[in-house]
């Protein structure tokens, strides 16, 4: 019995509105798995725009540290998750966890679990790297709004590369040394060394194309980056 452990991004539930077409096609996409494949899911969402919003809007009226704005992303991260879970309700296991120690007190045959954020100073990339370690997955999906992982923010940097297959020495390259609750990076910093230390595999893919999930899931060729650790030689 596999169970897939996947970050959804924020952005993807909740890009401007709440987007009712990606929680329909998602829904859709596990309950098949679960039926044909007897695939158990673990899914753990961001903030996205809710946490922006709440964020903008108390930055307006008083000063926030980054202890304040970490708070409200986590609030928000908590209500995607309350939404994904509701949606989900026929299938899904009763409770919305925050702390990544209590999926080892989850039943079993629970075939979806959502999860969302937990304390500040780290995304939910990281708490889903560390529910990922409490069950033993070596294996999670990102799922984001952009096809790839890039040398450079493709939005402001034209010479930009996509990657397709990347070390995590040589991710960690790529991305600042610490997390901020502000930070745009497509892996968390802190949750990029905790996969590394784990020996994780974590796959980045573009959740407006979850036909590109469904292929990973397959273990056909899709569109993505996959980060791996450094494979020993054989030498």
């Amino acid at each position: 019995m596999e169970t897939i452990v996947i970050s959804v991004g924020g952005s993807l539930i909740v890009p401007k509105e709440i987007d009712t077409d990606f929680l329909k096609r998602i829904k859709t996409l596990i309950e098949n798995q679960i039926a044909t494949k007897g695939r158990h899911f673990i899914i753990i969402t961001g903030g996205g725009r809710t946490a922006r919003n709440y964020q903008d809007a108390s930055a307006t009226v008083t000063e926030l540290d980054p202890d304040d704005l970490d708070w409200l992303g986590l609030h928000a991260t908590r209500l995607n998750g309350q939404l994904f879970k509701t949606v989900c309700k026929e299938f899904a296991h009763k409770v919305v966890i925050t702390n990544p120690e209590d999926i080892k007190r989850v039943p079993k045959s629970a075939k979806l679990v959502v999860a969302a954020g937990y304390r500040p100073g780290a995304s939910t990339d990281l708490r889903a790297v560390q529910i990922a370690g409490n069950i033993g997955a070596i294996k999670m999906v990102n799922l984001s709004n952009t096809d790839y992982v890039y040398t450079a923010d493709p939005k402001k940097d034209f010479q930009a590369k996509k990657i397709e297959e990347i070390t995590w020495p040589e991710f960690r390259k790529l991305i600042p040394e610490e997390w901020d609750p502000g930070l745009s990076s497509p892996f968390d910093p802190v949750a990029a060394r905790e996969a590394e230390k784990l020996g994780m595999e974590v796959v980045a893919i573009n959740g407006e194309k979850l036909e590109e999930l469904e292929n990973y899931l397959e273990d056909k060729p899709f569109i993505g980056t996959r980060i791996h650790p450094v494979r020993e030689s054989s030498e």
